[in-house]
């Protein structure tokens, strides 16, 4: 065999597979929206934000983010143009990213940021002048992984003071309010805790902004970690008087805003048998005593050359044994067709006999040199396995690090564990991804119980998976994950209608009404007459009755009268018509025919009227 060639291809085959491995992932797409307002027109200038905002954009194009808009100073309309445009950009994106810096006020428990166009003279000025922070999560709503709001907007606000109030009961607090997201996988930052304010620094830029620029994009670094490290350095720069808070929660795993570095793959160095282990693989792959007698030839000596030798008697064992065997059928064979032919001598009988058992001794002691190879070639490969760990532990570089990397940050922050999450978080987890695809409408309270069953069954039945639903698993967590958009059908409440991803109330237009199939249907109008009608009619009953009490009893007459034929009919001549009066019933005349005339037209004074005959 050429095993130079073969080494060759070995080598080949080891550095392809190594360019394999390093192949880069695929990225994640980071976009963010900066603003900073300063120059107000109606109050004081506010000097920190343009400049807060000009570090923020340097911090996030440093750290590599695709898309950082920067805008400063803006007018409302232009504010509102803005949030339209940077939710286009973040409908592909992986992590989106809007940072405030500004006045910002908090009206009836709404937050609202100030373009720096608002005059805001009145209280309901707000919902005109201002953009609501609703808005500002509406357009990073399609990120799929992060999406993260950061307000350094906590500032005393002179327009609270200045501003009309239009009802007492408005309240306009101090700072902004607490919030509570929505959506998953959303954070929003405040400078300082709610309902406090914070503090512009002695410097160009707010201790908020700096901690920011210090702790936000370190590599590997947990978002939320980051924002303990932001919060541990304004409260010591600040005395303990303002304390930056977050709202919101995240799932189990890291979520950095910058990945951790890729480790550079490590090249084990070469040891003086690792030629020789390699070459001794590839024998064993070839499996038979040509290639081991190759690498004995090859390599005459070591460690690797004894176990090629083991390996040989093992193979030599192994035909010894198959040969004994069939010796042994063979002879079988014979003294079964020498006794079926009844040999005449017993010699013959004995000798084939002697063989039978001969062969049969040989194949014996040919499976227990065999066993004894095999066993002595399981220990061989035993020892093997023991010495390439020991080499393996002697190369620098491939041994486990003792010592832990050297920490920039000492801080009481409480150890992830590796392990899978507690049952009750993990069933928080997928709950609220159940509410991110629409398929459960509960709260994500981290209990199992039927309503969760039956939103991971209406996510099976849309989504065309089989998860077990009677439990919360990590693979159905990273199914539901996968799931961009809306799963699960819009389902509204009897009174509202499916509106995208939301359900609005049904209006009806005047003289309309809500029915029970959830449409507006026509209100019938009123007919006031119908009761008069009815009377009426009561009333002409009661007059007939009265008439028929009133006649004399009578015979009927004696003829029939005979139905008119069309001719008679369209000529109107009377012949075989009949009217009927008080005095009974007549035929009609020729020439004349009957007609229906009330009381005032001339006809009977009972009933109100009645048939009579009118002659020409």
């Amino acid at each position: 065999m050429n095993w130079p060639a073969l080494r060759k291809c070995h080598r080949f085959l080891f550095a392809a597979a190594l360019l394999l491995l390093c192949q880069p992932a695929s990225a994640t797409k980071r976009v963010a929206l900066v603003v900073g307002n300063s120059a107000y027109q109606n109050v004081a200038l506010l000097p920190n934000p343009v400049h807060d905002g000009a570090m923020i954009v340097a911090t996030l194009k440093n750290a590599g983010f695709d898309v950082v808009d920067s805008r400063h100073d803006v007018p409302a309309a232009e504010l509102r143009r803005a949030l339209r445009d940077f939710a286009d950009r973040a409908r592909d994106a992986d992590i989106a990213v809007v940072y405030y810096a500004g006045h910002g006020m908090e009206v009836n428990g709404t937050n609202y940021l100030i373009p720096v166009d608002a005059k805001l003279e009145r209280d309901t000025d707000v919902y005109d002048e201002a953009v609501s922070l609703d808005r500002v999560l509406v357009a990073i709503e399609p990120a799929k992984q992060l999406r993260l709001v950061i307000l350094d907007a906590c500032r005393d606000n002179p327009f609270a003071k200045s501003m009309k109030r239009t009802v007492a009961s408005r309240a306009i607090g101090r700072g902004l309010a607490q919030v509570e997201p929505a959506s998953p996988n959303t954070l929003i930052a405040y400078s300082a805790k709610a309902g406090s304010t914070a503090l512009d620094g002695d410097s160009t830029n707010s201790p908020f902004t700096i901690a920011l620029s210090k702790h936000l994009t370190t590599p590997g670094l947990d978002v939320r970690r980051a924002f303990g490290f932001v919060r541990d350095d304004v409260l010591k720069d600040t005395a303990n008087r303002q304390e930056p808070f977050v709202y919101g929660s995240l799932g189990g795993d890291d979520v950095p805003l910058v990945p951790a570095p890729a480790a550079a793959p490590t090249t084990p160095a070469p040891s003086a048998q690792s030629e020789a282990r390699r070459d001794y693989e590839l024998a064993l792959q070839v499996g038979n005593k040509d290639a081991l007698n190759a690498f004995v030839a090859q390599y005459p000596d070591g460690f690797y050359a004894n176990l090629a030798r083991i390996q040989l008697a093992k193979i030599a064992a192994e035909e010894a044994g198959i040969a004994a065997t069939e010796k042994a059928r063979l002879a079988e064979q014979q003294r079964a067709r020498l006794a079926a032919e009844g040999a005449q001598t017993a010699q013959q009988l004995q000798a084939a006999e002697a063989d039978a058992k001969a062969a049969e001794q040989a194949r014996i002691a040919a499976e227990k040199a065999k066993q004894v190879a095999l066993e002595q070639a399981a220990d061989a490969e035993r020892k093997r396995a023991t010495v390439e760990t020991s080499a393996a532990v002697a190369v620098p570089g491939t041994a486990e690090k003792t010592q832990e990397t050297p920490k920039t940050h000492e801080t009481n922050v409480a150890a992830l564990t590796s392990g899978p999450p507690p049952q009750a978080d993990l069933a928080k987890s997928v709950q609220i991804e159940l509410r991110r695809v629409g398929c459960l409408t509960g709260a994500a309270d981290g209990e199992w119980n039927a309503a969760s069953q039956r939103s991971l069954t209406l996510f099976n039945r849309n989504a065309g998976t089989r998860f077990d639903v009677k439990a919360a698993s990590l693979d159905t967590l990273d199914a539901i994950k996968q799931k961009s958009s809306r799963v699960c059908p819009l389902v509204c409440e009897h009174g509202f209608k499916a509106e995208g991803d939301r359900c609005g109330r049904i209006v009806c237009g005047d003289g309309s009404f809500l029915n029970d199939d959830n449409e507006c249907e026509k209100r019938r109008g009123k007919t006031p007459t119908a009761a008069r009608e009815r009377n009426d009619r009561r009333e002409r009953a009661g007059r007939a009755d009265r008439y028929d009490r009133d006649l004399p009893e009578r015979d009927a007459p004696e003829f029939s009268a005979p139905r008119p034929r069309a001719s008679q009919r369209a000529s109107g001549s009377g012949a075989g018509q009949v009217v009927c009066g008080i005095s009974g019933c007549a035929a009609v005349s020729r020439g004349c025919h009957v007609e229906y005339k009330t009381t005032a037209q001339g006809g009977p004074v009972e009933g109100g009227g009645g048939n009579v005959q009118v002659c020409n």
